[in-house]
């Protein structure tokens, strides 16, 4: 099993979530590439870090959206987002192949990657930028979502993920964050289902009722509250039942 999180998504002197400590836990890095956060030199440090202890390098791309942190609709013209796709891809693998490794995959961020699980058009502009780039990179969502369908279609290597900290609907999508209950926040019980998504048993959706995923990796939000200790809880599950982690994208 993969463990992932989202990192280097401060900017300038704002600082958000503990990058290093993070590192130390996940097998995999999704790392902002300036759009929705980051910046140049917080790109190339996390990338050097992420390469120094052996955590793969995906590609974070979101809307240009600093002030909503990415969690915001745009409007935007398919091919102006394929080519701030790939814009970003190309950015964030310029500062991994310094640190001496390259972006291994992509995985779009919040109001992105919510909108291209059902918006045809945006979705195809994403799989047509990571096609432009590079056909060999492998696309982390959500299972169901269009995004992965329209990626599978072509041609692209398809991983399905699952989140640690997120409350599911009984068609297994995520509940909005606008809604009560939808980020979980004990660290037992989202060790205890996260081992359970790896084990290949169900979990409770929102409503209470059992929801069988199937991930090949999880996500750890870094930007919550108590982050690393969530993170360092469910590794040590994990691993506790027997669970194997590395990363997908070798």
């Amino acid at each position: 099993m993969d463990l992932n999180a989202d990192l280097g998504e401060g900017f300038g002197s704002w600082p958000m979530g503990d990058d290093d400590a993070l590192l130390d836990v996940v097998t995999s890095a999704n790392v902002a590439c300036g759009f929705h956060a980051g910046d140049p030199s917080i790109m190339r440090r996390v990338t050097a870090r992420a390469v120094s202890r052996g955590v793969a390098i995906g590609a974070h791309v979101g809307y240009a959206d600093k002030a909503g942190f990415g969690r915001r609709f745009v409007d935007i013209e398919p091919s102006a987002l394929r080519d701030e796709v790939v814009y970003q891809i190309a950015a964030l693998d310029g500062f991994a192949r310094i640190a001496g490794d390259r972006v291994r995959y992509v995985k779009p961020h919040g109001a992105l990657y919510n909108t291209i699980g059902h918006h045809l058009e945006q979705a195809a502009a994403v799989v047509d930028a990571v096609a432009d780039y590079d056909r060999s990179l492998p696309v982390l969502g959500l299972p169901g979502s269009a995004w992965l369908r329209l990626a599978a279609d072509a041609g692209l290597p398809v991983v399905h993920e699952a989140f640690a900290d997120r409350a599911y609907t009984p068609s297994g999508t995520l509940v909005s964050r606008r809604e009560a209950g939808s980020v979980l926040h004990d660290a037992d019980e989202i060790a205890a289902r996260c081992t359970a998504m790896a084990t290949g048993q169900p979990i409770h959706d929102i409503e209470g009722g059992t929801l069988k995923v199937e991930p090949a990796s999880i996500c750890v939000h870094g930007d919550t509250p108590g982050a690393v200790d969530i993170a360092r809880r469910v590794r040590s599950a994990m691993e506790g039942a027997g669970v194997t982690l590395s990363p997908f994208a070798q």
